[in-house]
């Protein structure tokens, strides 16, 4: 009988989901569901400096609006938990102590200005630096000598240096490090924690884990773990490292990308007031201004703000960005899945189903993959498209709530109609913004200044929207059919394009040169509220023009 597969996604909240992790999710969901396994989530969080609550919600939030489900971890438990590893000390302490009982394992006592002045030999004499071994291992003794001298305390571990590494990978086969390659490492930290390669090692054989599925950046921390499951006494799991996913600049697609974007536009501004985005950013000016030289990154959510209140445009790079620019999780499961795999055939629309079906970890990729955003563009104007009414509404109430949108206040006929005349849209922001002005108050319109010049103050366009309020104001069954033909007969009237007639109706009622069909968008917005829009465009732009 066949093994199950188990799989794990492993994430460290310590900011939010990056595009690069979710994808690895993705493809060890899709791998377990394919071949009816069991998928787990383990929370890496015992970088306790740097994790965070609201990091960690988001992590869980971004997953369940994929769709990407768990069988064991935080919210569920499991048989293998706990699943967060700052809750597993107990655990890692007892594979500790084992390996240093066997001697392959041992403690260390220097300072990081110590280890600091060790590097710099080493690179003074041309050197890669590697931790010296001492040839007799400290004791109990010596341990209790440190603590009394307040010295760190950390336990390293014994790589052996006879024999190289070799690991097998279902994408890259035979990798080979050679012997010394990989120093001796620290295992346990001087707080007591784990690090990384050693936690992960326990935890994969705890929990029975089959199969690594992650990133090629994790390449390199293989023959660490795997001479640590020697050790132990471990089973190896199978490996499979994913290539990496690149952005058109030809870089790997960064978190750096949103700082560096708002760093950049904040350049271009000439006056700035650092105060004021110091206090939107909920952050000291003297760290602002750390950031303006390039010395330390604020956190996003300050990032976020700060780009939010100068209405700058970053780009996305975190589940929750894609979230909050209107794409739904459909698009982002499908395009993500073709970063570096491919299912055998043409197809590019594919549903969660057809991926499950189809995936296999055979068909993953050696080459890099691009993130295309025009394709993820027209991914998802195509799952907008094909989506089931009230799957969309749900997506598209969620967005709104998101944003905080004045169209939230619209019940669920309005958002199927809003949703139903916007035909085509690429994101769900691009019907918000088309249809916000339906949900403001009469007197809260922002006029585009582009738009009031060329539709409104060129040539004849305030005359033609006073012609069409009156028409307008005499209608006695105010439905689309009849505001058509109103303004149709009018444009004919007057030999020209239904534009000229439309188009400052439009800039009158909600700013802009684009809204929803106009028609819809008047009969949508009422007859009283369409002629006091066109009142208050008339009283404060025919004056502007008189003058």
């Amino acid at each position: 009988m066949a093994q199950m597969v188990v799989v794990r996604f492993a994430p460290s909240p310590t900011g939010y989901l990056h595009i690069g992790g979710a994808r690895t999710a993705l493809f060890n969901w899709l791998f377990a569901r394919n071949r009816a396994g069991v998928f787990i989530l383990r929370i890496e969080d015992t970088d306790r400096k740097r994790n965070t609550p609201a990091a960690l919600q988001q992590v869980i939030n971004d997953l369940h609006w994929l769709g990407i489900n768990w069988d064991q971890g935080p919210e569920i438990g499991g048989p293998t938990g706990p699943y967060m590893q700052s809750q597993r000390k107990d655990i890692y302490d007892k594979y500790v102590h084992k390996l240093l009982e066997k001697n392959k394992a041992y403690y260390c006592f220097e300072t990081l200005e110590e280890l600091n002045q060790l590097r710099r030999q080493a690179e003074a004499q041309r050197k890669n630096f590697s931790y010296p071994r001492p040839e007799k291992f400290p004791d109990e003794s010596d341990v209790k000598k440190a603590k009394a001298q307040t010295r760190p305390v950390t336990v390293r571990f014994a790589v052996p240096q006879d024999e190289p590494f070799i690991i097998t990978d279902v994408v890259r086969g035979e990798v080979k490090f050679g012997p010394g390659e990989i120093g001796d490492f620290i295992i346990q930290k001087s707080d007591g924690f784990p690090t990384y390669n050693f936690a992960c090692v326990v935890d994969d054989e705890l929990m029975g884990v089959t199969h690594v599925i992650r990133g090629q950046e994790h390449l390199m921390n293989t023959p660490a773990q795997q001479a640590l499951q020697d050790a132990l006494g471990f089973t190896r799991p199978v490996y499979a490292h994913m290539s990496v996913t690149i952005s058109a600049g030809g870089g790997k697609l960064s978190k750096r990308e949103r700082p560096k974007a708002l760093k950049k536009a904040l350049k271009q501004i000439d006056e700035v007031d650092l105060e004021k985005l110091a206090e939107v950013g909920n952050i000291a000016t003297a760290q602002l201004n750390s950031f303006l030289a390039g010395k330390t990154t604020p956190d996003m959510p300050s990032i976020e703000a700060i780009a939010k209140y100068l209405r700058v445009n970053l780009p996305e790079v975190n589940v929750v960005d894609f979230f909050r620019s209107g794409y739904l999780p459909e698009t982002m499961v499908n395009f993500l899945a073709l970063l570096g795999w491919n299912p055998g055939d043409k197809r590019e629309i594919m549903k969660a189903d057809e991926l499950i079906e189809a995936f296999d970890l055979s068909r993953l990729s050696k080459s890099n993959s691009l993130f295309d955003r025009d394709k993820l563009v027209a991914f998802n104007t195509e799952h907008i498209r094909i989506a089931p009414e009230q799957k969309l509404l749900e997506h598209f109430r969620s967005f709104l709530n998101e944003l905080e949108s004045p169209l939230l206040k619209a019940d669920d006929d309005l958002l199927i109609r809003l949703l139903q005349i916007n035909k085509g849209a690429r994101t769900l922001s691009d019907i918000e913004k088309k249809c916000r002005f339906l949900s403001l108050d009469d007197d809260a319109i922002e006029y585009d200044e582009k738009a009031v010049k060329k539709i409104l103050l060129k040539s004849d366009g305030l005359a033609i929207l006073q012609i069409v309020r009156d028409k307008l104001a005499a209608m006695e069954e105010f439905t689309e059919d009849r505001i058509e033909r109103l303004l149709r007969g009018l444009a004919e009237e007057r030999a020209v394009g239904l534009g000229k007639v439309a188009q400052p109706l439009r800039v009158a009622i909600c700013g802009t040169t684009v809204s929803p069909p106009i028609f819809d968008s008047v009969k949508i917005l009422g007859k009283d509220n369409t002629l006091t829009r066109i009142d208050n465009t008339l009283k404060r732009f025919s004056t502007k023009f008189q003058v």
